[in-house]
């Protein structure tokens, strides 16, 4: 299945809920936009604010209204910023021209007079003192680097106060301004997270119940050829993966890509070279993505059928731990799964290596490099004022930003190569044909009237099971097939019942063409009993009404006294509420083999059919069911597949199968008096019989 297909159909899941995820992402979007908006406030708090006290200053000779609580006092002096006295409309026949600077060495401030370059190299020297202050003499070098000198004092902690009096307020307010972004991206964050995961819940939720109703439909016939673990793997494993491509790779590929978007806008605004500078490491970072698709594709594909194999192994071990333990077959087991479990490390080590080489490693060192180069120029050239500190502080946090989500878009890949591949695995099993409903509607409950007009069936190609069939059983009447192992009997039900579609010929049900009938139909009217018999997890009485409501409880006591299964029900600490566990493993093989004949009863079924059904069941319990299926029988055409031929010695017709045709039919007695086939069996079984009683 291709990409695209396989996005398609994800994209038709999520359409349900198109309004809750766009929803989200609006919330998405306004959560990434606070949180990009943080170091723009940053650059305006460093430049405009933090910073500014390095602006040129003037000396005033006296203070206008309109500039108070903007001028700072030092030393008996009046001074006003530059950018300060354009705000508040100052001309310059107000301003004594006289500029001061204001140099800073770590933690100590300087007031020095004229003109000098904050970001030069400086070194001060001390002078002699005037009027008890200390004073420096000051070296720096313009930008021709000739030296300069200057004078100035050292400013105390309340003449820098003072001039930072204007900006304490918008610092304040920034620096609230600053947190509340953060705590409004959190906030949108956390609740579009919570309707994500909702949603993805509620879409993977919808796919499995769809997936499992889609495996009811199928055909017997797929199950034969399909491992149950595998079957199980996509629908727990696989669905569980493409929930996490609803959740994580969508919420991250939609934030970090407006992320990036949004940071490139950003670093456009602060300084275009630096952006020209970000998008020329695009092209890199598209050539990896390419190169870790097109070869991590393959892996994942190799990696999901691995882990259904391992399933595989684990549920066929569980199933039949008695088979391995009674023949000490442990180490076989073991062995076997511990290939599957290499071949599953090795394809997954090649996973990891691809992944660690061209994943966040690639991305870390072309940041690195990025970052080096970056800082390198154009923080030495800021000493020369070609870009401001907090412009180069907002161009660094934001190049962090910007490559963080190109390494959360690049982690995310291996999540959506995974739900990708298990998206494709699951739509393979919902691409299955399923069990066509033939041309007639509903069917009414049936006579039971059966015939077999010249049946030929074959699993596959022209490998006959089947050949000629041809016999019919009136309403009422009880047929047995009888044969050696691989003669045909099972599969004669397994047509009867719908699980595979006649070859050749047609059967007939009260006249009417089994093509022509809904086989769902009817097999509500058809009761079954399995050799094996398999009990749910529940109560006994849920086991025998098996999911059909209307089964009243008298009616499931009923069908359970006709069976003689009430007898050791009624025994047990619960009765028909004891539960039962996975297999009913707690109860013996006979007792799990008559609460199965009364869930075939309790359904009151126009057809049985008994397939080995007393095969598990003691002698005296035996004659006991016998006498109930005399009663049972009536009115109910039932068909016994047997081995033991001393219980259907009742039967109105016994059919003799030998690779898959009708040797010999009639009654006992007919086919005893015919001395063939079934007199040989039936002797070879009475001798074994004596021979076991003496």
């Amino acid at each position: 299945m291709s990409k695209e297909n396989v996005w398609g159909r994800l994209t038709e899941y999520a359409r349900p809920f198109q309004k809750q995820i766009l929803g989200a992402l609006f919330l998405l979007l306004l959560g990434t936009s606070a949180e990009l908006a943080g170091p723009f406030l940053a650059k305006v708090m460093i430049d405009n604010h933090i910073l500014a006290i390095q602006k040129p200053w003037y000396q005033l000779d006296e203070v206008p209204p309109q500039a108070a609580g903007q001028v700072a006092s030092v030393n008996g002096t009046n001074y006003i910023r530059e950018d300060v006295a354009a705000k508040t409309g100052l001309g310059l026949d107000r301003i004594n021209q006289k500029e001061v600077t204001v140099l800073t060495e770590g933690t100590t401030y300087y007031l020095v007079s004229g003109k000098v370059n904050p970001n030069t190299e400086k070194q001060f020297t001390p002078i002699m003192p005037e009027n008890g202050r200390e004073r420096f003499e000051v070296t720096t070098k313009d930008q021709s680097g000739q030296k300069m000198t200057s004078t100035g004092i050292r400013l105390t902690a309340e003449e820098v106060k003072a001039m930072y009096q204007g900006d304490v307020l918008p610092i304040v307010w920034l620096s609230v301004g600053y947190g509340a972004l953060i705590l409004l991206s959190a906030g949108f964050n956390y609740v579009q997270i919570l309707w994500l995961q909702k949603i993805a819940q509620r879409i993977i939720q919808q796919m499995r119940m769809k997936l499992f109703i889609h495996l009811q439909k199928l055909p017997v016939s797929f199950f034969d050829k399909t491992p149950v673990g595998a079957l199980v793997s996509r629908v727990s494993n696989d669905t569980e993966a493409i929930r996490e491509l609803y959740v994580s790779v969508l919420a991250t590929f939609v934030q970090n890509g407006l992320y990036l978007i949004g940071i490139l806008i950003a670093l456009y605004i602060l300084q275009p070279e630096l952006a020209l500078f970000c998008f020329l490491t695009v092209p890199v970072l598209v050539l990896l993505v390419y190169v870790y698709q097109r070869y991590s594709s393959r892996y994942y594909a190799v990696i999901r059928a691995k882990l259904g194999d391992m399933n595989t192994t684990i549920n066929e071990m569980i199933q039949n731990m008695t088979i391995v333990q009674a023949f000490r077959r442990e180490k076989g087991v073991q062995k076997e799964f511990a290939d599957v479990n290499e071949d599953y490390f090795k394809v997954r080590m090649k996973e990891i290596n691809l992944e660690s080489l061209l994943l966040r490693p690639a991305v870390d060192l072309i940041w690195k490099i990025s970052l080096t180069l970056i800082v390198w120029y154009y923080g030495s050239t800021s000493f020369h004022s070609v870009i401001s500190f907090g412009a180069l502080f907002a161009f660094v946090d934001y190049m962090g930003r910007f490559f963080e989500p190109i390494n959360m878009i690049m982690n995310r890949l291996s999540q959506m190569q995974q739900a990708t591949i298990s998206a494709g695995r699951v739509f393979e099993i919902m691409d299955e044909t399923t069990e066509k409903k033939e041309a007639g509607a509903q069917i009414e409950r049936p006579r039971g009237e059966v015939v077999f007009d010249n049946v030929s069936f074959a699993y596959q190609g022209d490998d006959y099971v089947l050949k000629n069939v041809s016999f019919t059983a009136q309403p009422g009447q009880t047929i047995a097939l009888v044969g050696h192992t691989g003669s045909g009997k099972s599969s004669l039900m397994n047509l009867l019942l719908g699980f595979y579609p006649v070859t050749k010929g047609s059967i007939l049900i009260d006249g009417q063409d089994m093509r022509q009938i809904d086989t769902h139909s009817l097999r509500s009217h058809v009761g079954l009993v399995l050799q094996d018999p398999f009990l749910f997890t529940g109560s006994i009485g849920f086991n025998i009404r098996m999911y059909k409501d209307t089964i009243t409880d008298e009616e499931v006591k009923r069908a359970a006294k006709a069976v003689r299964a009430d007898e050791f029900i009624s025994k047990l600490p619960g009765g028909y509420d004891e539960p039962v566990v996975e297999r009913g493993m707690t109860l013996s093989a006979g007792q799990r083999q008559l609460i199965s004949f009364a869930r075939a009863l309790a359904a009151d079924p126009a057809m049985l059919i008994l397939d080995e059904a007393t095969a598990s069941i003691d002698s005296e319990t035996e004659l006991a069911i016998q006498e109930a299926l005399h009663v049972l029988s009536k009115g109910r055409t039932t068909f016994i597949i047997a081995h033991r031929l001393s219980t259907i010695q009742h039967a109105d017709q016994i059919l003799v199968l030998s690779r898959g045709e009708i040797m010999e039919r009639g009654t006992h007695d007919e086919l005893m008096a015919q001395n063939g086939l079934y007199q040989k069996m039936y002797q070879l079984q009475q001798g074994s019989a004596s021979v076991e009683s003496a």
